[in-house]
């Protein structure tokens, strides 16, 4: 799924218009239809709605809105907020069309804001995404009062205030919404931390803008549903055997960290790879032959961490750092395996995470050695201590891109919404996951199963997006058998399958 920004959402909507062709107070209809069923699935007609609108389109299908639910039987207000004498025609006809139903009041400039019961549901239409400065005057206020109330709010497509595609300053009014429902498309505000108050939880519905434009359109941004997930994952024929799936390596663990190295290695184990040697530090052999009994072990010399590179011949995909820590032999043993990879026959696809990143990030010189589309996994800190500071998750993602381009590999930027970074600039958000995975262990996991998808063969790119997608996925299984609170690492690797 592509995510446009406000020039291409307007063209989207112009194009839409001319060629199917519909007029626009009709494509106002069909959005403010597509809210309304939603709305009606999420709250009872029985609960009062106060619909707060400005004077823009977005305010227009505020009224549609309004005029909708009332013949569905919801007892609704309007409440149009006065800091325009201008108005846009679509808002005009459908404020004359409401007014057939019942009567809207005026909130004027000395801010004759309504008393509300809370349980009012109340319904933002003040701003929509073509926003081009913050709000001011009367809009601030009505923004202001909005949030300070305890009523339940749904932003119609994007909160007011916020911008779709750029940053807000940290003083910019903003709607604190608890749901956003968006037509069509994802917002790339809607993927930002920093925004995550002013989007709460987002819903897209269906409005019929056009397939064909969406299809030909261009953007660096994508979203990765179910869906796109799904044509990803390659189909296992009936005559395969264990050689199908690749052979894959993974240097993890050191001493009091082997759980690390367990759960990357159980990980790529349940998703799908043939063959699977672990290469560990020699205090963890027993560890992990008693509890991986499906994979091979290669013990180390030392018996802490690691300090030596095994023969690279037989694997296709290598992971590394996963439990690893960063003694100074482990630092050489990592120099020596991207040496190794780099100039002879080894044809192992590479992900690199945790103490290898770290490792990486306080020694420089290495960021050469990383072969092509190389796989880094990073939470924030290890992406930071990496790439650099930023002032905000916008510029974070554009130190991300101008990263992943000019060293040429592939960065799985990890948190809500998962960002995965392409060398060509391309950028990938996760749809699955939740917040009971911010637990130790779960970066672990999914080092496991990157590795095993690049043992299969699956394209880097490909190999991150699955595996980004299917790790959230597991995540959210393990969440509704045990709570968000309660999930582990190992959870995870115990909802794997697809």
């Amino acid at each position: 799924m592509k995510i446009l920004n406000v020039q291409q959402i307007r063209e989207l909507d112009a194009y839409t218009i001319k060629n199917e062709p519909v007029s626009s107070l009709d494509l106002m209809e069909r959005a403010s239809t597509a809210f309304v069923r939603w709305f009606c699935n999420q709250f009872v007609n029985t609960r009062p709605v106060a619909i707060f609108c400005g004077k823009g389109n977005n305010g227009g299908d505020g009224l549609a809105i309004a005029r909708i639910l009332s013949t569905n039987n919801y007892d609704v207000q309007v409440f149009i907020a006065e800091y325009t004498d201008n108005a846009t025609v679509d808002f005009t006809e459908n404020l004359t069309r409401l007014r057939d139903h019942l009567q809207p009041c005026n909130i004027a400039e000395n801010n004759n804001f309504p008393i509300l019961a809370p349980h009012v549901i109340c319904i933002d239409a003040l701003l929509g995404s073509g926003l081009s400065r913050p709000a001011e005057g009367l809009l601030a206020d009505t923004i202001h009062f909005l949030n300070g109330l305890p009523n339940k709010l749904v932003s119609v497509d994007i909160a007011s205030g916020l911008y779709a595609d750029k940053t807000n300053q940290k003083d910019n009014p903003i709607i604190e919404p608890n749901f956003t429902v968006s037509f069509q498309l994802p917002k790339l505000a809607f993927m930002m931390p920093q925004n995550a108050k002013f989007v709460g939880s987002w819903h897209l519905v269906d409005i019929g803008l056009s397939e064909d434009f969406i299809k030909k359109v261009e953007t660096p941004y994508h979203y990765t549903d179910k869906r796109a997930a799904e044509k990803l994952i390659k189909p296992r024929d009936k005559f395969s055997h264990k050689g199908t799936f690749g052979h894959a390596l993974l240097m993890a663990g050191s001493y009091g960290k082997m759980g690390a190295a367990f759960l990357s290695g159980k990980a790529c184990l349940r998703s799908g790879v043939g063959l699977l040697t672990m290469h560990v530090p020699s205090c963890g052999y027993d560890i992990i032959q008693i509890s991986l009994p499906e994979a091979m072990t290669v013990t180390d010399q030392d018996a802490k961490h690691l300090s030596e590179v095994t023969d690279l011949t037989s694997y296709s995909a290598i992971g590394i750092g996963p439990g690893l820590g960063k003694d100074l032999a482990t630092v050489n043993a990592l120099e020596k395996l991207l040496d190794r990879i780099n100039t002879s026959d080894v044809k192992a696809k590479l992900i690199i995470d945790a103490d290898a990143l770290n490792i990486i990030s306080e020694n420089r010189h290495l960021l050469d050695k990383l072969p092509e589309n190389t796989v880094l996994t990073p939470h924030p800190k290890e992406f930071q201590r990496l790439a650099g500071d930023s002032k905000d998750e916008f510029e974070r993602l554009q130190i991300g891109i101008d990263f992943a381009k000019k060293h040429k590999v592939i960065i799985c930027l990890k948190g809500a919404n998962t960002a995965v970074i392409l060398p060509n600039g391309e950028v990938h958000f996760n749809s699955t996951g939740n917040p009971g995975m911010a637990t130790g262990g779960t970066g672990d996991v999914l080092t496991g199963i990157v590795t095993s998808l690049l043992a299969q063969k699956y394209e880097p790119a490909q190999a991150a997006i699955l595996a980004v997608h299917e790790h959230g996925l597991a995540g959210d299984r393990a969440a509704e058998q045990r709570g968000q609170s309660a999930l582990i690492a190992s959870d995870l690797v115990e909802s794997l399958g697809w």
